[in-house]
């Protein structure tokens, strides 16, 4: 793994994300002065009272894009379902997330090795609303293990992040908890 890269956990700028939990869910519950409202599409994320950003899960995503007359079928051959795609308002930033969670060997290990191209895919997506594009990996501590090394490391060299069990808010331009 690359030294000082960005795995790992400061509880002080984000939250412990467990991989069963749900981004607003655990939002909502969990972290003060954080509430999630369901909108007409996706969820508002909102910080004491400041609209500070939006969710968009799976399908959702491609019903925001059509409320702002993207058409994706003119961009993409095939949709992407990110686990989350969260928009942060100040950043002018959409966040891909996928969890990924393994307690034994299994197909997540090459699912990691698509980032990149998945990251050109939504960039491609949001070009047309100029926003910029990041793709993170929410990670469990299975992908801690040596042997994922090498794959950790493309990750990074493809423009990509991964977290363990964590969510940086500064990082993504959110405000912190106090």
């Amino acid at each position: 793994m690359i030294k000082n890269g960005v795995g790992g956990a400061n509880t002080q700028t984000g939250i412990i994300f467990e991989d069963k939990v749900e981004l607003c869910t655990f939002l909502n519950d969990q972290v003060n002065d954080y509430h999630v409202e369901n909108l007409d599409i996706g969820e508002g994320i909102y910080f004491k009272k400041d609209f500070v950003a939006i969710s968009y899960k799976k399908h959702e995503l491609y019903k925001f894009l059509k409320s702002r007359n993207v058409d994706w079928k003119k961009i993409l051959s095939k949709k992407l379902l990110p686990d989350d795609a969260v928009y942060i308002i100040k950043e002018n930033t959409v966040f891909i997330f996928e969890i990924k969670s393994q307690q034994v060997p299994g197909s997540v290990d090459e699912k990691l090795q698509t980032c990149g191209f998945k990251l050109r895919q939504y960039k491609r997506l949001f070009s047309p609303l100029d926003y910029k594009v990041e793709f993170i990996y929410l990670l469990n501590d299975w992908f801690k293990n040596d042997k994922y090394k090498d794959t950790l490391d493309y990750i990074i060299e493809m423009n990509c992040k991964y977290y363990f069990n964590y969510l940086h808010f500064e990082k993504m331009g959110l405000p912190v908890p106090k």
